[in-house]
């Protein structure tokens, strides 16, 4: 009986080595994320810098292997390709605003990836995701299937975490999700949202309902804008996104057919094409594997296609 043959380790890269590019790389090497993490960035002495500083740990960390600087090449062999570099949201300024300018960044970025990781999933964080996963479908010639962004996956841990501290309850036992362009006009999907197994709609505390329209509005309002209430602080998001951007690494790597709000290029379902938005994803190894058309009410619909034209405004805008 012939030996099993040995997993290939897996290799993730970063592209970016600013405030989330490193808390993603910090993640994934904690989560075990990936066997080897290469970090990326045009200023070598702070790519250098983080990729030492993160080394120092390894013994403690569940990653084997952290390398990188400022020569693309660093990137060869990934299995994933994280792409954080671009300009940064200042305060109050929407997701959007920064489109034309990271695009350009994107389009440049782009040529360097299909070279040395040709076969690598790429996964888009950079602001706006949605948007940008666009330009690097169109720009990078690349199969739908193999582009993505972490789209949601953040703001609907945002509203788990938000409805767990109000009924007291571990925000793994909440199940509800943002869904559309991750940004202004994202909104929670109410119709599907659970506590456990009870819908958040007829949730009862002392035999009466906890939640009003006006109360889901409210934890709605929350959510939108928690991510400039960040910005406002500490001058960007970090944290959160590393920790959701290495599950979204482990979903690929693993070949877990795990249903996340990724953000993809969609080709019909609810009636939308060629705009990336976020709706429930199955990914695995090969990317997109589907994606899941959800029924919705008619006004969780209406705001969908309002979050897809918004998208569609701003890619044009950059065309």
């Amino acid at each position: 009986m012939d030996a099993p043959t040995a997993a290939r380790p897996t290799k993730l890269a970063v592209i970016g080595a600013g405030s989330v590019g490193v808390a993603i790389a910090y993640a994934a090497l904690i989560r075990g994320s990936a066997d080897a993490v290469a970090l990326y960035d045009l200023d070598r002495a702070k790519a250098e810098a983080e990729v030492l500083d993160l080394a120092h740990g390894l013994p403690f960390l569940a990653g084997k292997r952290v390398e990188g600087g400022d020569d693309l090449r660093t990137i060869a062999g990934s299995d994933v390709v994280v792409v954080t570099a671009g300009a940064k949201q200042s305060p109050g300024e929407p997701r959007l605003a920064l489109a034309g300018r990271n695009a350009e960044i994107l389009r440049r970025l782009m040529p360097g990836i299909r070279e040395h990781a040709p076969e690598a999933i790429v996964v888009l964080v950079t602001n706006p995701c949605d948007v940008l996963t666009v330009v690097a479908q169109r720009e990078g010639g690349l199969d739908p299937a193999r582009v993505l962004s972490s789209g949601t996956v953040l703001d609907s841990s945002r509203l788990r975490w938000r409805l767990s501290e109000l009924v007291r309850v571990h925000p793994r036992s909440v199940h509800a999700l943002m869904i559309g362009e991750h940004g202004d006009s994202e909104f929670p999907l109410w119709s599907r949202a659970k506590i456990g197994p009870v819908l958040v709609r007829e949730w009862r505390e002392d035999g009466e309902l906890r939640f009003d329209d006006a109360a889901l509005d409210r934890i709605a309002d929350d959510v939108v804008h928690a991510a400039y209430r960040i910005i406002e602080g500490k001058g960007a998001t970090s944290s959160a996104i590393g920790v959701s951007t290495a599950r979204i690494v482990e979903a690929i790597l693993g070949d877990e057919h795990a249903v996340l709000p990724v953000s993809s290029v969609l080709d019909g379902p609810h009636g939308i094409a060629g705009i990336a938005l976020s709706l429930p994803t199955v990914v695995g190894r090969a990317g997109i594997e589907r994606v899941l058309e959800v029924p919705m009410e008619d006004d969780e619909l209406a705001a969908l296609h309002r979050s897809a034209d918004a998208i569609a405004a701003s890619l044009a805008g950059i065309a």
